[in-house]
Order: C-alpha cells, then sequence, then structure tokens
C-alpha cells in the first residue's frame, strides 16, 4: 500500500523526541557551575581556595555518577550510544564542515568523543587536585598520602590540565554555536528541555530516575568517605 502525499508528509513532519534524560540534564548543567566555581575561585585563591576544594569534591561526585549513568542511563545518554570507532569519526569529520552531514538526535561521532576528552580532563583535574599543595596552607585530602616531590609533580599536571580544560571546553562551545547559527541546529535547548525536534528513526529511553538517584547516593559517599578518611 503507497504512502499517500499528505501520510508522508506527517511523517517527515519533525517530532519532540525525548532525548536527554532529567539526570544527565542536571549533571550537565550542575558541571557548569562546579567547573566555573572551581576556575573563579581558583585563580582568585586565599580564602577562595576552601570553595576550590569544595567544588572540586563535587565535580568528582559528578564524574563518578555519569561514568555509571554512561552504561545504564537513558539510551542517549550511554557511552555505547554516541562513541564511535576511529573510522566512523574520521569520516564524520570529514563530512562535518560540509552542507551533506547528517544530524545525529543524541551526540554525533565528533561530539562524543569531544564529551569523553572533557569527562577524562576532568577526571585528571580532579584527581591530582586531591594531592595537590600550593606551598602556602592548602594541600589536597590526600597529600598526607604521598611525598611532598610527588604532590609537587600532581601540582603541576593539576595546573597544566587547567588550560586543557579550557582548550576543549572552548572547542565544545565552539561546535555547540557552530551547530546553532551555521547548520541551524539548536543543541541547547534539548540539554534545557530534554526534547528535541526530530524528523527520523527515534531510540530514546529515559533511565529510571531511582537508579540515578541511588547511583548519585554511592557516588558522593564515595567522595565523602575518601576525603573523610584521608582527613
Amino acid at each position: 500500500m503507497e504512502t499517500s502525499p499528505s501520510e508522508q508528509a506527517d511523517q517527515d513532519r519533525p517530532r519532540p523526541v525525548k532525548v536527554w534524560d532529567l539526570p544527565t540534564r542536571l549533571f550537565h548543567w550542575s558541571l557548569v557551575v562546579l567547573v566555573t566555581v572551581s576556575f573563579v575561585s581558583g585563580n582568585i585563591g586565599g580564602n577562595m581556595m576552601t570553595y576550590h576544594m569544595r567544588s572540586g569534591y563535587g565535580i568528582l561526585v559528578l564524574l563518578l555518577f555519569r561514568f555509571a549513568w554512561g552504561f545504564a542511563g537513558g539510551y542517549q545518554s550511554r557511552f555505547g550510544a554516541f562513541v564511535r570507532g576511529p573510522g566512523t569519526v574520521i569520516r564524520y569529520a570529514v563530512k562535518f564542515l560540509k552542507s551533506d552531514s547528517k544530524p545525529h538526535l543524541g551526540h554525533n561521532p565528533l561530539g562524543g568523543w569531544s564529551i569523553l576528552a572533557i569527562l577524562s580532563a576532568l577526571m585528571v583535574q580532579a584527581g591530582t587536585g586531591l594531592f595537590a599543595n600550593d606551598d602556602i596552607f592548602t594541600e589536597g585530602p590526600l597529600y598526607p598520602l604521598v611525598s611532598k616531590d610527588f604532590s609537587d609533580w600532581l601540582t603541576d599536571i593539576h595546573l597544566l590540565n587547567r588550560y586543557i580544560l579550557i582548550g576543549l571546553v572552548a572547542i565544545h562551545l565552539f561546535a555547540v554555536f557552530y551547530h546553532l547559527f551555521v547548520k541551524h541546529e539548536n543543541l541547547i535547548k534539548p540539554m534545557i528541555t530534554g526534547i528535541k525536534q526530530w524528523n527520523g528513526p527515534a531510540e530514546a529511553t529515559t533511565g529510571s530516575l531511582w537508579l540515578a538517584a541511588v547511583f548519585a547516593v554511592l557516588a558522593g559517599g564515595a567522595v565523602f568517605f575518601l576525603v573523610g578518611w584521608a582527613g
């Protein structure tokens, strides 16, 4: 049975699709806030280092949560949904600047690796911060577990890695606004509402909020135990 023009038009008309689940959106915007606080407080120094350390703990909690959610969250939030092999990434990169590159419901192949790079850099930043020192009065909670020389080495990595983070975030923002103004694809709104207008096949699940709450509590408890035990 052939599809009538009106039926085909209905199929081609964009429809709202649930793409980002609530835990993923809360993670994203909480991370934006905490990274901003961490960057500002770290550059100010002094008494603001208390907030720098607390925001670092919060970032570590979020990263632990995201790692777990990347395997059990909504479909588009899972690593398996957006991490692609080198061949796929290269082919997409070649088409990215051309008009024939196709939109993706979730992260595109380049965006997927960008997310992994940012998460990895943040883990390095949070992990080294636990052992770092500023040679004045601020020391990470795990500083007593290592030698001063090793702490200084990790501190150097912590300071250097912030520039890598700045670069990765700048690339991420460029890509977001490139999609918005050149590709006419709004990636910001779906990360706020969770909904994306889509006219193709859609595989999207929301994930369990109860499971997300369990992961969040476990991640928070792990960091609290780590910091408290070291202290």
